[in-house]
């Protein structure tokens, strides 16, 4: 075991701060951070690679079972000390684990489209905690894939925190153009589905959803654009009660996603 990194200058350390808070050199280098113990066993099991392995003293021990799991010959384990691992942490109390990780390859959308599936599109959504639980919420009802296009990066600590490990299990198609991912979905003759607050819509409770659609869910403040609504097979919307007009986006796509999937 390597001795105890305690300076903020090292290089690990600065790439990982890097990495944490830039899009740019997360994407540069082809490589995102990971914190908790849950999440990087899940990285683990589901054969993520995981290139550095950063663990507080205090938290060795407690975390015997996640570093059993590594292959020390190809992840490199490194002991920080305990107050390093608080001024990296992104949470109120750190586990006192993190890892880097290589960027899962890139899916080609037409490739890889399930002719009989079911999707989700997050067009334009910027909220990282409301990516990741629909994320989870899809992986949790077995929708077959989320398709993220101009929405918040995959990538960010807190989308993948927010998706407590599901990121590792869905298929995600990230940074898409909506015109080639409505494209795709036309040649694959999967039905696209507007979800959109319009009295007009066909209710969720009452529309038979085919065997092969994708529903798509737009920006948190503003809905889908108007030409994006239009370029889609048909509008839905869940009917609501009193005065209440609208719900959380991530909310509003977890109903949705368990009608469509029942």
């Amino acid at each position: 075991m390597e001795s105890i990194i305690i300076s903020n200058d090292n290089t690990i350390i600065k790439l990982y701060r890097r990495l944490a808070s830039s899009k740019k050199e997360r994407y540069a280098l082809n490589k995102y951070v990971l914190e908790g113990a849950r999440l990087i066993d899940d990285a683990i099991k589901e054969g993520a690679n995981l290139s550095h392995l950063l663990v507080t003293e205090f938290a060795v021990d407690k975390n015997k079972d996640v570093l059993s799991q590594v292959d020390l010959k190809k992840v490199r384990l490194i002991i920080i000390s305990n107050e390093l691992g608080i001024k990296i942490s992104a949470t109120e109390k750190t586990q006192g684990i993190f890892a880097i990780c290589d960027m899962p390859s890139k899916l080609l959308l037409a490739e890889t489209l399930n002719k009989g599936g079911k999707y989700v599109i997050l067009h334009k959504l910027q909220d990282p905690g409301n990516v990741g639980m629909i994320i989870r919420s899809a992986d949790a009802i077995g929708i077959d894939g989320v398709i993220l296009s101009e929405s918040c990066d995959l990538f960010s600590p807190k989308v993948i925190r927010s998706t407590m490990g599901s990121v590792f299990r869905m298929p995600i198609w990230w940074d898409m153009d909506i015109d080639k991912v409505l494209s795709a979905m036309n040649e694959q003759e999967i039905e696209t589905l507007a979800a959109v607050v319009d009295g007009d819509a066909y209710s969720i409770k009452d529309y038979k959803f085919n065997e092969n659609c994708a529903v798509l869910i737009g920006n948190e403040g503003n809905g889908l654009d108007l030409d994006i609504i239009q370029k889609c097979d048909k509008s839905i919307t869940i009917k609501m009660n009193g005065n209440i007009n609208s719900l959380n986006a991530a909310m509003a796509a977890g109903i949705i996603m368990w009608e469509l999937m029942n």
